[in-house]
């Protein structure tokens, strides 16, 4: 087996940047396979377009008559681009995408006629098996039917040769099987509730739009080299493998020159995105060797997710061709830096104003502080379900791993914004005398945006940080899908607003407050309740996690107990109250999440006790009687000398014996605990039971490995080892 490891590594250093042309400039390619307003004007007729942009914009319904002229536009403009296939493509609770292609092509009953058919049947509904999804218990295998339903607010667009439609995908009795669905939800939700806050500061307001622009990290192996190791294929990360002697320490990859493989594997993958009208912009090396970032400029949050999703895909297929693997998950090598995908999230009017961006006016700056301190209230109340957002089992090796926030949830705003905090938590209960009241808006609120001039601050650390006119939400894994984060974000931002503006028009109507008297005094008391959630400081320390205990903030380090928020009264009262989940669909994701869970860590642990039996183990023992031979030639040659000449030798058989006999003795351990978890019929508790006592052997089992791999013979290996994965090029 040593073979293929050296088989791979003599391919990969053969390999040559694979050749590639630019075909024009970015803002000319920029959408050309998307079936966007450009192409819907030239393809529809002025109803047609006139129905998908009010259903873009207002959420109207578009007939079935107005759907048969759309698909015909729609049809007409894939086949002069050599479509041959369309297909549904949809986000079920895989974490991946999905499709099932059809032909556009058609036969009469009889076999002739064959013509290119594609009506608005097929553009707005089809049926795929919802059985064979996971679904938590909504439908049985003999309940199979499921429902695909178009969202016009996300265009279609060409991958290869085929239309993808991008849909909802609904259980035959209605209930969501995606994330698209709940995120739409919540989406018209932030919408409504912070519209009717905006109004309190200018009236022209009618739809505010939250948008994302999320910063997606991977790593980029050579193919052959990710090939040779079967815990990288099976699970996304090195199950084992002692770190490299030289990894991140000196900090040279980072912000370096890209290496000429992965540049070129960029500008390819680079003009993929502008044909898909994904606006990726940003591309550098990040911290760990042979890991980088991407991002995009900021879109509507639909529509970034969507993006994000169909990126992910093509960054593989693109990978092919440049004989690389993309590594999404989130620790796949132990002693260097994680991958994130840090979720950028703000909400602007349709007035075109941002309103986590502070302006020149003090009317404006209030309502950047209204906007701001209700979320940072929101995440306050709420910091437990979203930590249970981005809980996942790959996330969990990442979250405080000293390169990734912690599993605390807090905010950081930066010192400037502290202290302006700290000035309006003083304004005097009640109606603010007119002297109060001037001294507030041009002293405290007036000079926000100089303040911000100042506030170069940035916390690595924090898990939710304010950086200038948006927060980033820094602790999604890199391998999620946005939509999980951005659907709780939005919900319990949208729940504050509609709580604070029921509580200004309170003391409007009740204490006979003026507005801005009343929105002073909500802000007040929100400051006070949400301080528990401010931190400044380093969220690595020991010192912060006691800290946070004391002030009463959740530290789930594991994904099963992070979870079960989101199926406390808290939650789905709030879900279900904003319309994002009724109880029997937030309770089938728990049950899903947790299945997902439990299958990832259960799929780690068989892989581990192959390769540590079948390839750790054997090698160790080839190399172990290599030494027994070469004791026995000094015994034969030296007589009774031999024992002070083959100490050494004698030593590493005693060593090598050792970890074989730590390696059996922990894998059939964990093989017992795995069997014992397999036999409880409580999602939850098997959830645990895989936590608490199957995977706490895989540091073990690795720790012998590992061990082993510094003793053995190098030309015996089998398995690339991490200095050939991180540092060929």
């Amino acid at each position: 087996m040593s073979t293929l490891r050296f088989q791979a590594l003599q391919e990969a250093s053969n390999r040559k940047p694979v050749h590639f042309e630019e075909i024009g400039r970015k803002s000319n390619l920029f959408g050309s396979n998307v079936f966007n307003e450009k192409a819907m004007k030239q393809y529809l007729t002025s109803d047609a377009f006139r129905g998908v942009r009010d259903a873009i914009q207002h959420g109207t319904k578009i007939d079935r008559k107005l759907a048969d002229y759309i698909a015909m536009g729609m049809k007409e403009w894939a086949l002069a681009k050599g479509v041959t296939h369309y297909t549904h493509w949809f986000q079920p609770l895989t974490g991946t995408t999905a499709e099932k292609h059809d032909a556009f092509f058609e036969t009469s009953y009889d076999g002739s006629d064959p013509v290119e058919k594609f009506g608005g049947a097929q553009l707005v509904q089809q049926e795929p098996d919802a059985s064979s999804f996971p679904n938590g218990g909504i439908r049985n295998t003999f309940e199979a039917r499921g429902y695909t339903a178009w969202d016009p607010t996300s265009p279609a667009f060409i991958y290869g040769t085929t239309l993808c439609i991008p849909t909802v995908f609904i259980a035959y009795t209605g209930e969501a099987l995606d994330n698209k669905i709940p995120l739409l939800r919540a989406l018209s939700a932030i919408d409504e509730a912070a519209t009717e806050v905006c109004k309190y500061f200018d009236k022209n307001v009618k739809k505010v739009t939250a948008t994302l622009g999320w910063e997606q990290e991977y790593f980029l192996i050579d193919k052959a080299l990710a090939n040779s190791r079967p815990d990288l294929m099976m699970t996304g990360r090195t199950l084992l493998g002692h770190t490299s002697a030289k990894g991140q320490q000196l900090d040279d990859h980072y912000f370096g020159s890209i290496p000429t493989r992965a540049l070129t594997y960029m500008r390819d993958l680079e003009q993929e995105c502008m044909l898909l009208g994904i606006p990726v912009k940003t591309r550098h090396n990040e911290v760990a060797p042979n890991q980088f970032e991407l991002a995009p400029i900021f879109e509507e949050t639909n529509l970034a997710v969507d993006h994000n999703s169909l990126l992910m895909d093509v960054m593989q297929r693109v990978a092919e061709r440049h004989d690389f693997k993309v590594l999404f998950h989130e620790k796949p090598f132990k002693g260097v830096n994680g991958s994130g995908k840090h979720n950028n999230w703000s909400l602007a009017t349709d007035t075109g104003v941002n309103l986590l961006s502070p302006s020149k006016t003090p009317m404006s700056n209030l309502q950047f502080l209204t906007f701001f301190i209700n979320t940072i209230k929101a995440v306050n109340d709420n910091e437990t379900l979203l930590r249970a957002s981005i809980a996942t089992a790959s996330n969990d090796h990442r979250l405080g791993a000293n390169e990734a926030p912690p599993a605390i949830m807090s905010v950081f705003i930066g010192a400037q914004l502290t202290k302006v905090l700290s000035e309006l938590e003083s304004v005097t209960t009640g109606k603010l005398s007119p002297e109060e009241k001037t001294d507030l808006k041009l002293n405290v609120v007036g000079k926000i945006p100089d303040v911000l001039l100042d506030n170069t601050d940035r916390n690595r650390t924090s898990p939710f940080a304010f950086t200038g006119n948006k927060f980033e939400f820094r602790a999604v894994g890199s391998n999620s899908n946005c939509s999980n984060a951005m659907t709780t974000l939005n919900a319990i931002v949208a729940k504050q607003l509609i709580d604070f503006k029921n509580e200004v028009e309170n003391l409007i109507e009740n204490k006979d407050m003026k507005k801005d008297d009343a929105i002073f005094n909500v802000l007040r008391e929100y400051i006070k309740q949400s301080k528990k959630i401010l931190f400044e400081g380093d969220g690595y320390s020991e010192a912060w996690e006691k800290e946070a205990a004391k002030r009463g903030l959740s530290n789930f380090k594991t994904t099963p107990e992070a979870i079960k928020a989101k199926v406390s009264k808290q939650a789905l009262d709030l879900f279900e109250q904003l319309g994002i989940f009724n109880h029997v669909e937030a309770e089938a994701r728990y049950e899903i999440e947790l299945e997902e869970y439990t299958k990832k860590i259960q799929i780690e642990g068989r892989v581990l006790g192959d390769i540590a039996r079948n390839h750790v183990i054997p090698t160790a023992i080839r190399y172990q009687n290599t030494l027994i031979e070469n004791v026995k030639g000094l015994k034969e040659i030296f007589g009774k000398d031999f024992e002070a000449l083959a100490k050494e030798q004698i030593v590493l058989i005693r060593e090598i014996s050792g970890h074989i006999e730590g390696i059996n003795s922990k894998v059939l351990a964990m093989t017992n605990e795995r069997k014992k978890a397999n036999q409880l019929t409580d999602a939850q508790k098997m959830a645990e039971a895989y936590c608490n006592n199957v995977k706490p052997y895989f540091d073990e089992i690795r720790n012998h490995c590992d061990k082993l791999e510094l003793l053995v013979d190098d030309e015996s290996w089998t398995l690339t080892k991490y200095r050939e994965l991180l540092f060929t090029k």
